[in-house]
């Protein structure tokens, strides 16, 4: 009983706090400007031409893993390795962070990859993102500098005087990506206090993770893995020349805003559901002058597409995985 119970918390509780978040974003949002959107701003071309960086990027996600995977003596079919990819998105809309595991279960149920050996190489990947995330952070605070300083200027926070502060009107913004923070913290702690208790588990994870230094083409890894920040980068940027009022910010401010949403998804909510929101419409608007409701509008738009295009990708994978396995399974007469 115990078990089911928290099952079904693991399962509510990221639906609760991404719509909790949600709420508060929007609770003051007029939706008829969404419906203006539309039917008359949005240039619908460009977020399905942005679709195709979503599909590739993992595409390339599957390629890396392959690799990866080569060097423990695991050897999975490339279509496996990408679908199982597209079906671990779709699965963390309903549980957050469950497509980690769940991707590794498909490669052994229909490549019969070692379980605990492909999950190691998820830590490993999960290693590398963490780097390019800080790098990704490091060019925009370098690129876009002069806004920042600005923006702290303007609030009353110069970049070398303490930001945080009971009295500053932006006192909540601070609140809540601590409060990101921590919650991920928590999460990543909880996973790692878990794997701690199995010891088999634990040395077949290590053999995943040291997997990276037996790569064989090193060059070739490290282009799969620009290849996929580089899609997904492009994939958000694109999405700034569907409405007019993002269309003229510019790369730098894409990347910027894209910053922020790489750290929102940190928190265990469906595709960042609310956090997502959240950063968008606060990056948007206090630093690149958008204002509130088109700022709404844009998150809303496109983390929708990006979430819509996860689950026909998911349906997609299970489909094909399906029908593979029936046509090389005997049927038993």
């Amino acid at each position: 009983m115990k078990k089911h119970i928290g099952n079904i918390l693991k399962i509510l509780f990221p639906i609760a706090l991404g719509g909790g978040i949600l709420w508060w974003t929007y609770r003051d949002f007029d939706f008829s400007v969404l419906n203006k959107a539309l039917l008359a701003q949005m240039s619908i071309g460009w977020l399905f031409f942005s679709l195709i960086f979503e599909v590739l990027s993992h595409v390339f996600r599957g390629l890396r893993w392959k690799q990866v995977l080569e060097p423990l003596g695991e050897r999975p079919r490339t279509s496996t390795c990408i679908n199982a990819i597209f079906f671990s998105y779709a699965i963390s809309l309903i549980i957050p962070r469950s497509g980690e595991v769940a991707r590794c279960g498909v490669l052994k149920r229909y490549d019969g990859v070692s379980f605990t050996k492909s999950l190691g190489t998820v830590v490993t990947e999960r290693v590398v993102d963490m780097m390019f995330v800080a790098s990704i952070v490091l060019m925009v605070v370098a690129l876009q500098f002069d806004v920042f300083q600005a923006f702290f200027m303007e609030n009353g926070h110069p970049m070398d005087e303490p930001a945080l502060s009971t009295t500053s009107t932006n006192f909540i913004p601070w609140l809540i990506g601590g409060l990101v923070v921590c919650i991920a913290g928590y999460f990543l702690f909880r996973r790692l206090a878990l794997a701690n208790k199995m010891k088999d588990f634990l040395h077949n994870i290590w053999e995943g993770i040291c997997s990276i230094r037996q790569v064989k083409n090193i060059p070739l890894f490290l282009f799969y893995s620009v290849a996929i920040w580089g899609c997904y980068i492009m994939q958000f940027y694109l999405t700034f020349f569907a409405f007019p009022f993002t269309e003229d910010l510019g790369f730098k401010a894409g990347l910027a805003v894209f910053m922020t949403t790489s750290l929102a998804v940190l928190v265990p909510t469906p595709n960042g559901a609310g956090p997502w929101h959240y950063v968008v419409i606060s990056t948007l608007t206090l630093i690149y002058g958008v204002n509130e409701p088109d700022a709404g509008v844009f998150a809303l738009i496109v983390h929708g597409m990006q979430t819509l295009a996860l689950i026909l990708l998911g349906v997609y994978s299970m489909l094909a995985l399906r029908k593979r396995n029936a046509i090389t399974t005997p049927n038993n007469i």
